[in-house]
This record gives C-alpha cells, sequence and structure tokens, in this order.
C-alpha cells in the first residue's frame, strides 16, 4: 500500500510541477514560406526571453496538541504574470492520520507536500492555502521548510521572499514568515 502511494505521488508530482509549462513558451521563427527555420521540422528558438517575476509566500504556522495548521498566502510582486506555481512544504516530523490535502496539493513523500497556486496576476495579490495535519503525540516543536520548487521558467530576482524556514514551538500561537 506504501509502495503504491509514493508512485502515485511521484506520478501527481511530475503533472503537478508541469501545470502552466505555457509562461515563458517559446517563440518558433517562421521562415515566412510555410516552413521553420532550420532543417528537420524541428523549429529554432529565436529571441525567447524568460519572463521575469516576483513570487513570495508569507503565512502563519501553529502547533499544539499533536495538530499543526499552515496558512500560506502565495503572491506575486510582478513584473510579470504566472500561469502557475508550485510550492514546496517540507516538515520535520511525518503527519499521521487522515492525510487530506486542499485541492492542488499532493504528497511527495512522508514528509513533503506540494501545491500549485493556480495563475498569479502581476499585482500581488495572491491565493491561500490551508492545511490542518497531525503529528504522532505530542511534539515540543516542528519545524516547517517552505520554498517554490516551480514558477514556469520566470526569473525571481528576489528569492528570499519565497523561501522560509520555520521552526515551531507547541504553543498553539501563530508563527509568522
Amino acid at each position: 500500500m506504501y509502495a503504491m502511494r509514493r508512485a502515485l505521488s511521484a506520478g501527481a508530482a511530475a503533472v503537478v510541477l508541469m501545470v502552466g509549462s505555457g509562461a515563458g513558451a517559446r517563440a518558433v521563427a517562421d521562415t515566412g514560406h510555410g516552413g521553420v527555420e532550420a532543417g528537420g521540422g524541428a523549429g529554432v528558438v529565436s529571441g525567447a526571453v524568460a519572463p521575469e517575476a516576483d513570487v513570495a509566500h508569507h503565512g502563519h504556522v501553529s502547533l499544539h496538541g499533536g495538530r499543526f495548521e499552515i496558512s500560506l498566502k502565495s503572491g506575486n510582486h510582478g513584473p510579470s504574470g504566472l500561469d502557475d506555481v508550485t510550492v514546496k512544504l517540507e516538515f520535520s516530523l511525518r503527519a499521521v492520520g487522515e492525510l487530506r490535502l486542499p485541492e492542488r496539493c499532493l504528497w511527495a513523500g512522508e514528509r513533503v507536500v506540494l501545491c500549485a497556486t493556480g495563475p498569479l496576476r502581476a499585482d500581488g495579490a495572491g491565493r491561500t492555502t490551508i492545511l490542518r495535519l497531525r503529528t504522532a503525540g505530542d511534539p515540543p516543536e516542528l519545524v516547517v521548510k517552505i520554498r517554490t520548487v516551480w514558477n514556469g521558467g520566470a526569473t525571481d530576482r528576489n528569492p528570499a521572499n519565497n523561501e522560509h524556514r520555520v521552526i515551531v514551538p507547541a504553543t498553539g500561537d501563530p508563527y509568522v514568515f
């Protein structure tokens, strides 16, 4: 059962990572006579430039009584919009019990979740994803790592606002990132 779940997660992860691959599409040079430049019909990429965007992930994480909640807001400060972004959430502890995730999220390992954000406009407006999970027992703390793993090939000159490491003591308080 576990091996089958891992295989399905790996296949689904590939699908999540490929969603929105149109952001940063390449232009193929037309010769003007119904063909494309270069032989073999493969086409030549001419002048393709990656769009520039500034993906940012912010939110909070809390832990209490073996239950943790992550509220993650993903946005884009521009200048180009993105068709989709995949964010990776990695936990120091394994989740147990009911392992259901929100739509557009999937398990990529025992302690790793991948979530697709959907389109992110260039105005900073974002999408919120909320995960509610449990750990075994009542641990004193949890560490969560958050980072963009795919953005459609866009250039992001400010990756500091989309990579976070949050230490979450089991106080029930929201720890902001």
